[in-house]
């Protein structure tokens, strides 16, 4: 089991580009894991890595794009059955 950081974000977080910038803000911080849009118009991101990383990752969360609009950020330490080797969009 891999330690991970679950998050969830609400607001106006689908349709402003909040993926692709989850993506370049987890590359940065050389973490692992992925982001995916759900079907309720939240956001869902997996973090694996340094935990202090993944702490900075989750402070960037809450801000979001400039075009987004983060009104809620739920997130958990949880043990997860991958190892993911990078950080992808998943569809």
């Amino acid at each position: 089991m891999i330690r991970s950081l679950q998050c969830l974000i609400s607001g106006k977080v689908q349709g402003v580009f909040f993926r692709a910038w989850t993506h370049d803000q987890a590359a940065s911080l050389g973490l692992k894991g992925w982001v995916r849009n759900l079907s309720d118009g939240t956001v869902e991101v997996l973090i694996q890595g340094d935990e202090q990383a993944a702490e900075e990752l989750k402070k960037r969360l809450l801000t979001g794009p400039t075009m987004a609009r983060v009104d809620n950020l739920e997130c958990k330490w949880i043990d997860h059955d991958t190892e993911h080797d990078g950080f992808h969009i998943r569809n």
